[in-house]
């Protein structure tokens, strides 16, 4: 049965294999009324979702992140911001929309902090690390342009606004094709942060506090990027070995 399900997947639609997995239970119901056979066979018969298996979160290698910011010219004010908007979503793991909304007041040069505002109203404050600070600081002072615009990073054209949270992703984008990585948006370099931290041995809670989750469960999708910790929770075969 497990093979002819199998068999009718490799051409069949997620909805046309629906209705064979249907019959197919039918018809075995049906030998066992009929006594055909003994037992009745037809939960044996592989279920159909028609769900997406959820992917692995997946960051970007260390080369391909040092490739990125060194494609950004901090000879020229949009490589500075580039620059820094990167290194930021790199060290603090923001979602393209903070980046978009940090406004002046919410650096706290004193404290050495940045005001995060977050999904749901959420407002939180996290230590601004000292590279990114002085990235940050850079842009301001010799890339940023003149204007009564409070946004930290502005539109390199006018009118001199805030940037959108697509435009935050799209120069991620953008560094891609001049560093020649494979192409990715800015939640992937979130993802980086945490996936490193997993690698590191952090543990799950304090990653869910660095990434501002509301809910522990969306922190856990981290568990399975460490395969050498999940290999140690691998029942053995019979035969005594880890598959």
């Amino acid at each position: 049965m497990t093979r002819a399900v199998l068999r009718e997947s490799d051409s069949a639609s997620v909805g046309a294999l629906q209705y064979f997995v249907a019959a197919l239970r039918s018809f075995l119901r049906y030998c066992t009324v009929a006594g055909l056979i003994k037992t009745d066979l037809s939960a044996a018969a592989l279920a159909v979702t028609g769900r997406r298996r959820s992917s692995l979160p997946k960051g970007i290698s260390p080369p391909d992140a040092q490739a990125l910011l060194r494609s950004c010219d901090r000879r020229q004010g949009v490589g500075r911001r580039d620059y820094a908007i990167i290194l930021t979503l790199l060290r603090l793991g923001l979602r393209a929309g903070e980046v978009a909304t940090l406004r002046l007041g919410d650096l706290d040069w004193r404290a050495g902090q940045v005001v995060v505002h977050g999904k749901g109203n959420r407002v939180d404050r996290l230590p601004l690390p000292v590279d990114v600070g002085e990235a940050i600081a850079g842009y301001l002072r010799r890339g940023r342009p003149a204007t009564v615009s409070r946004e930290v990073f502005l539109r390199s054209t006018a009118p001199r606004t805030g940037l959108s949270r697509e435009a935050v992703s799209w120069i991620v984008r953008r560094a891609c094709v001049r560093a020649a990585v494979a192409p990715v948006g800015a939640h992937r370099l979130r993802h980086t942060l945490a996936c490193e931290m997993v690698r590191a041995g952090v543990p799950l809670p304090e990653i869910s506090q660095v990434l501002r989750h509301r809910a522990g469960a969306s922190t856990m999708i981290y568990a399975r990027v460490d395969v050498d910790q999940l290999r140690g929770l691998a029942r053995p075969w019979p035969d005594g070995t880890v598959q």
